[in-house]
């Protein structure tokens, strides 16, 4: 029983010790152990613009019919050159997904002041509207012109204004963390080069930006504003930031010659937009005496 409380106290004793060390509010609380020395916190925030990498719009292909199954039939026979077109473009440059949406229509009627009343028992059914909907998501944004050129030749009954999307690459994640380390270290140079300071090495690095957030003299934790961001430039390989890179993906198979040619005269202008990217890492520097 002694050996049970006694190992019950050693594994409770590190999840103890790892008890905030105060509340906030409360006047005094123990220093970190990098506070012991001189220390400058250096919070690095970085922003950039990058380029959408997604674009998405469905195509929709409407048929009436006396049968639900003949008005399907017809329009996903309608749909298939579209999606055949596209799918030669490359499933990993543009991804396709086929629904269909099916309504009945009704007998209606007339009565004697103008007013149309719909029968909506089953018994009472004409027809069927079925609607292909071709929902596509381009990947490579520059074939995002040839697709939607493909789809406008289809003619569908509608095709959806294209809407925008980011998905950071991880390269590009880890170029922003770079980007707010390096300019960690510059704000910490200029402030010890302005209070006529030597600048010591690292002490802690933390990528959440969280170390130079908590305001050790006021009670911990509790939290500051944010830092100005500073602008930087994003390198031209990166700005893509696709989920495989443009040079690995084989090159798009022609359409169908029919869609082509139609395609051909359809004249749009697509520019993915612009999207903020932020990136913030923290890091605490010794101060050494001046020289």
């Amino acid at each position: 029983m002694k050996n049970a409380l006694l190992l019950a106290a050693l594994i409770a004793a590190p999840a103890l010790a790892q008890t905030p060390p105060a509340t906030i509010g409360q006047p005094t609380i123990p220093a970190p152990w990098w506070m012991k020395d001189p220390v400058i916190a250096s919070m690095g925030h970085v922003r950039t613009e990058v380029p959408a990498n997604r674009a998405r719009f469905a195509a929709r292909f409407s048929v009436v019919e006396k049968t639900a199954a003949a008005a399907t039939t017809a329009a996903t026979a309608k749909a298939r050159e579209l999606d055949a077109a596209l799918a030669a473009l490359g499933k990993d440059r543009v991804r396709l997904t086929t629904s269909l949406a099916t309504r009945p229509l009704y007998d209606q009627y007339r009565q004697k002041d103008g007013t149309i009343v719909e029968n909506t028992r089953a018994d009472q059914i004409e027809a069927y509207e079925v609607t292909a909907v071709l929902a596509i998501e381009v990947r490579d944004t520059d074939l995002l012109e040839r697709a939607y050129r493909l789809a406008v030749a289809a003619r569908p009954s509608a095709i959806d204004t294209p809407s925008f999307g980011l998905e950071p690459g991880n390269d590009l994640k880890t170029w922003l963390y770079e980007a707010a380390i390096k300019d960690a270290a510059r704000r910490a140079r200029l402030a010890t080069a302005a209070a006529g300071s030597r600048l010591g090495m690292a002490k802690v690095i933390d990528p959440s930006g969280g170390v130079c957030e908590t305001q050790v003299l006021a009670g911990w934790p509790s939290y500051s504003g944010a830092v100005p961001a500073a602008d930087v430039a994003v390198p031209s390989e990166m700005a893509r930031s696709a989920d495989a890179p443009a040079a690995t993906m084989a090159a798009p198979a022609p359409p169908p010659p029919s869609l082509e040619k139609l395609a051909a005269d359809v004249q749009v202008t697509l520019q993915p937009p612009l999207y903020p990217l932020a990136g913030q890492a923290c890091v605490i520097y010794g101060l050494l005496p001046p020289a």
